[in-house]
């Protein structure tokens, strides 16, 4: 009971600090939050392939992006989608492969014809290689599922983050 008290009182003192640093909400204010007006006018560019399609899918679910030509950015994507044998055996069959989705993306201001964010994502899974090819072939589409998402939530929270710093 001795170590209580020192811990109680520290807890508190912590509290009342945290009460005082910079850290606030991304989406404070809701729908009128600078996070929330910058992602509701961002078109997004077509992506090639079935990555593409997917990544592109996922972002404008998060993004209830603005209709074409109403827009004030424009999110381009360009993907890298790679699978490679990892887990090799003594008969040289390959038990397990790493699937790898890079995803180089722009922010584009319309408007000013500038570039605000020229970044990467990236996102891996691994993959159990079995006897059945239809299983590794159901596993490595439904890897690639999760991957669009991942780089979709990747993408959506740095522009949230971005929208923050320049709203302030």
């Amino acid at each position: 009971m001795r170590v209580a008290g020192p811990l109680l009182i520290a807890a508190g003192a912590g509290l009342l600090l945290l009460g005082g640093c910079a850290l606030q909400p991304v989406y404070g204010g809701g729908g009128s939050s600078a996070a929330a007006q910058t992602l509701g006018s961002i078109q997004v560019s077509l992506i090639e392939d079935r990555a593409g399609y997917l990544v592109r899918q996922a972002l404008l679910d998060r993004l209830a992006a603005a209709p074409d030509g109403e827009s004030r950015y424009r999110l381009d994507v360009a993907l890298d989608d790679e699978i490679t044998g990892r887990g090799i055996r003594s008969d040289v069959a390959i038990t397990r492969e790493r699937r790898t989705l890079r995803a180089r993306w722009q922010l584009v201001d319309t408007q000013a014809d500038i570039t605000l964010i020229d970044t990467t994502s990236r996102s891996d899974a691994g993959i159990d290689v079995v006897s059945s090819q239809y299983a590794v072939v159901a596993a490595e589409s439904e890897a690639l599922d999760r991957l669009s998402r991942e780089i979709a939530d990747q993408i959506v929270a740095r522009i949230s983050t971005y929208a923050l710093a320049e709203a302030r």
